[in-house]
Order: C-alpha cells, then structure tokens, then sequence
C-alpha cells in the first residue's frame, strides 16, 4: 500500500502538475480512509477494498457531520487513487465504478454590484502610504483580472510587463497565461512597487505583494482584507477574493463579453467550469428582455 501511494503522490506532482497543498489534501483522504478501513475491518491495505468498505465510511462521515461536498471530495481522491492503481495495473476494477456522487444543494454565489465595486474603489478611505496602496491595488486587480486569490498571491515582480501592459499567471496545474492590464491598474502597480521599494528589510525580494515586514502575504491575510472593505459597504453574507473574482466575470457577462473570452481569462481548462458565472447575467438578460419586448407591453 506505502509503495502505490507514494507512487500515487509522485503521478500527481510531476505528471499531474498538482500544487503541493492539492496533493497533500489527496493523500490525507487516503490515509484517512486507510486509518478508517484498518479499525473496522482490520485489513492492511485499502487496494483491495470491496464497495462495502467505502460505503461503511462513507455513512460514518455522514454521521459525523462531514457535509455531503466535503465527503464528495474525499470519495473523489480515492476515485482518483483507485484509477491510477488501474493504470499502473494493480487492480483489475475500481471499487467506486458504479458509486454515486452525495447530492449538494447548490450554491449561488451572489456577486458584487458594480455600485459596491465602485463606492469600494472610489468612496472608501484607504490608510496612508504603503498598505493604504496595496490594498487597494489588491481588490482593483481581483476585481479586473479575476485572478485566484493563490495566483495573486504567488505573483512575481517578474509577473508584470510593463511594456505590454500584461500580467503573467501561473494558475492550477502550473497553467500559464497572459491577462492585460488595464491603464489604472498599471499606474496603481507603479505607485506600489515605489512604496514597496522603501520597506527596509524586504525577506521575499521576488514577490510582487509583501507585507509592511517584507513577506509573501497569506491566505488569511488576503481574505481578511477583502472582507473588511466590503464589510463597509456591502451586507452581502460572503465577501471574499472569490467573490470578486465571480464579480469579474458577471460583469462581464453582463457587459457583452462572450463566454469563451471570459473562459480564457478566468484560465478554466473548459466551457462547463465558466458556466456557473452565468446565473447573474441570466438574470440581467431576462430584465433587459422582459423591459424592451413587444409582447411584454400589452
């Protein structure tokens, strides 16, 4: 079993392309599982499984309130285990081939009005000097990139040409691709790298946004920072870089661009993955359609 899960871990970062936190998050639900298979059913090794053993965890993390998405996602790194094993031939049959995905309820993302992104950008007080400027630069570049809030995080000072006006992103998979920068964003990114320059002691000299400590920013921080300026001028339950980057691509939609563009920008690999953007400027299409048709004025 050690042996095909390293083996597994080692498909999944260099041929797969997995970042480091994917693939730990993969191999935790398989320790799990494997944990889980050896207390109850005393076997070393999960490679052998039938479907009964999975079920029987499958109903235990249920009654432990695991939500139906999180099991979802355990279930989908044992498929993924379960297919390499297959491919490596290790197993003629995988257990999961006729398992059902848990039904989720589906969430809808509400985006940001372009009034909130505006009195956020426009009206708000932001403090003075350095952090003042790269908070601000930080939503402004969510909000017209739709970058992720690791790919924003992970950017390089490297990541800007300024003779172009582009933005280079290194998305999931290790995926690059090329955004351009809007004329505001590059003067608020010229107005940054100066007040970046003047931090005293910079540790990660390669990064693009860094602490007043001169270190990479974190997960935590980032949300943190979205939140608290919208908290001020948004009663919406979620306010978060996701959000905003769901935000960018409503807008737009609403705007005229086309999905395949919108795909492009976003780095989805396909259609289906963009889709789920769509509700809103649904939404707006059938107001514009319920406002200006013939039939509806009688």
């Amino acid at each position: 079993m050690q042996s095909n899960q390293q083996a597994f871990k080692d498909y999944l970062q260099m041929q797969k392309n997995y970042s480091l936190h994917t693939v730990k998050a993969y191999i935790k639900d398989i320790e799990e599982f494997d944990s889980f298979n050896k207390t109850h059913f005393e076997q070393d090794s999960i490679d052998i499984v039938g479907y009964p053993q999975i079920r029987s965890w499958i109903v235990s993390l249920v009654d432990g309130n695991i939500s139906a998405s999180s099991v979802n996602r355990k279930i989908s790194s044992l498929k993924s285990y379960y297919k390499f094993l297959l491919r490596i031939k290790q197993i003629e049959q995988s257990p999961l081939l006729k398992h059902k995905a848990l039904k989720t309820p589906k969430k809808i993302q509400i985006p940001f009005s372009e009034k909130e992104v505006d009195l956020v950008l426009n009206q708000i007080i932001y403090p003075d000097g350095f952090e003042g400027i790269r908070d601000k630069l930080i939503i402004d570049m969510f909000y017209t990139t739709g970058i992720r809030r690791a790919e924003l995080i992970n950017l390089k000072l490297s990541s800007i040409d300024l003779n172009s006006n582009t933005l280079k992103v290194i998305g999931k998979r290790n995926k690059e691709r090329i955004l351009p920068l809007l004329p505001i964003i590059i003067s608020q990114i010229k107005m940054y790298i100066i007040q970046r320059n003047a931090i005293q002691d910079i540790k990660n000299t390669e990064q693009l946004f860094l602490t007043q400590k001169g270190v990479k920013l974190n997960d935590s921080l980032v949300y943190r920072l979205i939140n608290t300026y919208f908290s001020t001028i948004s009663e919406k339950v979620k306010k978060s870089p996701h959000i905003l980057r769901h935000t960018f691509a409503t807008h737009l939609l609403n705007n005229g661009a086309d999905l395949n563009s919108v795909k492009e920008l976003l780095g989805h690999s396909s259609l289906a993955s963009t889709q789920v953007y769509t509700h809103s400027s649904l939404s707006e299409l059938k107001k514009v359609y319920s406002e200006a048709h013939p039939r509806n004025q009688k």
